[in-house]
């Protein structure tokens, strides 16, 4: 299960807006400095992906990530130190290097 909210779809609309194809999102799992977390990144569609459709937009996960991660909520936030997309879902993560950035 993939939740977009509103205001995370009208930001991923507004940067499609004048791209190039691919449009599709890819939802993938790589390494933070706390350990795994989850992205987002233009693509195309490959074997083994789950496509989500959520009106306008298509996201591509992999389907074993799906099942392990879902629900997978996405989402925009602005602050005081910026703004951007968050992704949040089930999935319990440990490791990484538990410092700052720049001690990576």
């Amino acid at each position: 299960m993939l939740q977009v909210s509103q205001k995370a779809s009208e930001m991923i609309k507004e940067f499609l807006k004048d791209r190039e194809k691919p449009h599709s999102i890819r939802i993938f799992l790589t390494m933070g400095c706390s350990g795994p977390i989850l992205g987002m990144a233009l693509d195309e569609p490959q074997e083994g992906d789950e496509l989500i459709i959520d009106g306008d937009l298509t996201f591509i996960i992999e389907k074993e990530l799906l099942e392990e991660a879902k629900p997978i909520v996405v989402d925009f936030v602005s602050g005081p130190m910026g703004s951007g997309f968050t992704l949040t879902s089930s999935l319990k993560f440990f490791g990484g290097c538990g410092g700052d950035c720049s001690s990576c």
